[in-house]
């Protein structure tokens, strides 16, 4: 079975399990606060429930410049405990697969934290992204949709690179000067 079937069986049987196991209303525990079940949607929340800002409202905590097939492209990253321990592994260079016609995709050196992350995202063309359960980071070149363990890392700052994503083969990723 090719690799990008492999990562869409992958991301598909445990959001659909978790869709089945979770009833479609609110729970409430005596421990806990009401919690917003799949079917109302989990982004703007964290794992532990939290409300968390999009990533399009988070400050910039760094400017990035990625290099994409020999082109230079801006970028920046919010102010997320994921982003900054991104940013810790820079420089990087990776190599790219595509993943459903949407993404960019490549293994990083080591899983990122998700501390204080939201339990789902919904990526925009041009987001940067990191997904928990595989521990790779995504480029986006078309909107995305929600997935548990996506949390986005930044965006390009220009709309227009975008479109280089989709048939990029490497990205060099480092901070910019």
């Amino acid at each position: 079975m090719p690799r990008s079937a492999l990562r869409t069986f992958a991301r598909a049987v445990p959001a659909a399990a978790l869709l089945m196991a979770v009833p479609a209303c609110s729970t409430t525990t005596p421990d806990t606060a009401p919690t917003a079940s799949p079917s109302q949607g989990s982004a703007g929340r964290s794992a532990t429930g939290q409300p968390t800002r999009e990533p399009s409202e988070e400050n910039s905590a760094m400017r990035i410049r990625l290099t994409i097939d020999g082109h230079s492209v801006d970028a920046s990253l919010n102010d997320s405990a994921t982003a900054r321990d991104f940013a810790a592994l820079l420089p990087l260079t990776l190599a790219l697969d595509d993943f459903q016609d949407t993404e960019r995709v490549a293994d990083l050196p080591r899983k990122l934290s998700t501390d204080g992350a939201p339990a789902s995202s919904g990526p925009k063309a041009g987001d940067l992204a990191f997904y928990a359960p595989w521990g790779n980071l995504a480029l986006f070149y078309r909107d995305g949709h929600p997935s548990p363990g996506l949390v986005v890392l930044g965006h390009l700052t220009d709309r227009d690179d975008i479109t280089r994503l989709a048939d990029a083969d490497r990205v060099g990723i480092q901070r910019a000067s």
